[in-house]
């Protein structure tokens, strides 16, 4: 049962990433890389670039049911360093000094069955 669970889970992350750039794409964002990762240092889900500015974007999705954490909330500290940790890499490899970063999580909620209720994207 475990193995299901994990697996579903896998899926309405993969759905709610997915639907996540879709939008960024239906909103003239241009995805630079999905996935992005660096070892030993960290992974971004999404870093998307739109009018000279990059969106380094942290996908959480989470079943609307109001328990604590949030999808939002559930960023620590400790993951919000690794990302911009990472972010600094991609930067570095990309030489792309010159553009302002911007931070997200990708908040999507979605029923038990996994059917995607919302999206919204809350700075960090």
């Amino acid at each position: 049962m475990k193995e299901r669970n994990l697996t579903f889970k896998r899926f309405i992350g993969n759905k709610g990433e997915d639907l996540a750039v879709k939008i960024l794409v239906d909103r003239g964002f241009t995805i630079m890389s999905r996935n992005y990762t660096v070892h030993n240092v960290g992974e971004i889900d999404i870093i998307a670039g739109k009018d000279g500015d990059i969106h380094i974007l942290e996908v959480r999705t989470r079943q609307n049911k109001g328990t604590y954490p949030d999808s939002a909330e559930s960023v620590t500290a400790s993951k919000r360093k690794k990302i911009i940790n990472t972010a600094m890499y991609f930067v570095m490899e990309n030489d792309l000094y010159d553009r302002n970063l911007i931070f997200e999580v990708v908040r999507v909620t979605h029923d038990k069955q996994g059917n995607i209720l919302g999206i919204e994207f809350v700075p960090f």
